[in-house]
């Protein structure tokens, strides 16, 4: 939920959960995604991680905004299963909440 009219920061909202849906799905996590920034030749890594493209410019941040959010909380899947995942006192299976790869309802809207 946001405040209604606050469209920039509904809009990074909405883009950081994409964000770690799409690390998530490249495989990038947060032990991982300073190796991932420098050497994956993959477009899509890029783009997500800012060495490509301005697409946080296009939001009002810096392009080191996905990195960061992977960096310093994990993909969702490290996030879901430390808050309520297996790793918390939840223990809620992901469920519906999985990737779309994964049997769950979870896709990512492609870093273009």
């Amino acid at each position: 939920m946001v405040r209604r009219g606050d469209d920039q920061w509904e809009d990074i909202v909405r883009w950081s959960m994409m964000a770690m849906l799409e690390a998530e799905e490249d495989g990038v996590t947060a032990a991982n995604v300073d190796d991932m920034r420098a050497n994956s030749a993959n477009p899509a890594v890029q783009r997500l991680l800012g060495k490509s493209g301005e697409f946080g410019k296009l939001m009002g941040l810096d392009n080191n905004w996905a990195f960061n959010i992977v960096k310093q909380v994990g993909n969702y899947g490290e996030s879901y299963e430390r808050n309520v995942g297996m790793g918390s006192g939840l223990k809620l299976s992901r469920g519906l909440n999985a990737l779309w790869n994964q049997g769950g309802l979870m896709y990512p809207i492609p870093f273009r």
